[in-house]
């Protein structure tokens, strides 16, 4: 008795994108199987269990060696064990440093170190990610760190230039490197309503005007020891801010910018009454915040501030979004008419990234 077999021999490796999804997310190949059974694979392709399992297996055995070139991906690109399409490669890259927004919400602005690591087994029981993808989703976030820290120039460009990532994926890991470097505080309770998205755009905000790059005096010189120019908020520029404190020490300044605000803003917001009472004090809480951020723990806290000295005070007197937006052009833009204020730079350069970053806390 004979038997004919089709044999099909090709070089380019097959990535079946289902099976690879199951892999990043950590499941074993036996779950794997059983996942895929559930889907109703066999019924669709004719397939047997045993045949499922090998295919499975196959794919594993694959995405392991296919690891440690995804941890360097321009070794990806030019290595010739594997013949894989471009566009495949570029995919296999950008899902692997893809990550899940609960989980880098209970890792943002935690130290990159061993100690955050060995929580990793209460957040994957607290967000329900296994415990292997969690790990990976950690090691990616170190290694970008690590890899980007010492280099000089934009932050974005540097992950995008090691790690070949899609612009917004390197954007999200700038904040994610940027939020991990400066320590900012993001687990409080008060915080919790917060999404990534939400910090990242507060990220690329203070990346973008606060940090030694944004201002582009840094030196070129490579034996420099001056701060990584994206991952460092300017020192000087922090120092500086103790100026803006005349606004609120100096009562004549502080009585005339509120004269300006309600001057303008009269007619046009629905909670007038309770701006023009409570003026000062949302005006010391902005102003303070500014002064304090000479001090590390201050800027750990910059978001707790902004949320105890400026958020919940106009959501408790109920301020729509629009009349937050209303406000905090006024605010800003009104100090250029204060005569006896002279830092009007140093104002634009903390207030316009601070308005962004409230109106993007303020959820009303």
């Amino acid at each position: 008795m004979t038997s004919e077999l089709d044999i099909f021999v090709g070089n380019t490796t097959l990535i079946d994108e289902d099976v690879y999804r199951l892999w990043l997310d950590g499941y074993s190949v036996t779950d794997a199987v059983a996942l895929r059974v559930r889907s109703g694979i066999l019924e669709q392709t004719g397939a047997t269990a045993a045949v499922l399992q090998s295919d499975t297996m196959d794919h594993y055995r694959t995405f392991h060696m296919l690891e440690r070139l995804l941890h360097a991906p321009p070794k990806l690109l030019h290595q010739l064990i594997f013949q894989i399409p471009p566009s495949r490669q570029a995919l296999l890259i950008e899902r692997y440093y893809a990550f899940d927004e609960a989980f880098v919400r209970e890792v943002l602005g935690k130290k990159l170190s061993k100690g955050t690591k060995k929580d990793l087994d209460d957040i994957s029981t607290k967000t329900g990610i296994t415990l292997k993808s969690c790990r990976r989703q950690f090691d990616n976030f170190k290694r970008v760190f690590k890899v980007v820290e010492e280099m000089r120039g934009s932050l974005v460009d540097n992950i995008q230039q090691h790690f070949l990532l899609s612009d917004r994926l390197a954007r999200d890991y700038a904040a994610i490197v940027f939020f991990a470097n400066n320590r900012f505080e993001t687990g409080k309770k008060k915080l919790q309503y917060l999404s990534f998205g939400d910090f990242a755009f507060c990220a690329e905000l203070m990346i973008q005007n606060w940090t030694l790059g944004a201002v582009g005096e840094a030196p070129i010189d490579p034996d420099s020891q001056m701060d990584d120019m994206d991952m460092d908020l300017d020192k000087e520029f922090l120092q500086d801010l103790k100026e803006l404190k005349v606004l609120v020490a100096d009562k004549d300044l502080l009585d005339l910018h509120k004269s300006l605000v309600c001057t303008a803003l009269r007619g046009k917001l629905g909670v007038f009454s309770e701006m023009e009472a409570n003026f000062k004090n949302l005006s010391r809480g902005l102003v303070n915040v500014a002064a304090k951020l000479t001090h590390n723990k201050d800027v750990r806290d910059l978001f707790v501030d902004l949320v105890e000295k400026f958020v919940e005070p106009c959501r408790s007197d109920h301020w729509p979004l629009s009349d937050v937006r209303f406000f905090l052009n006024q605010y800003s833009a009104s100090v250029h008419s204060l005569d006896g204020f002279r830092h009007q730079a140093l104002w634009d350069r903390y207030m316009g990234t601070l308005r962004g970053c409230l109106l993007r806390l303020y959820h009303d």
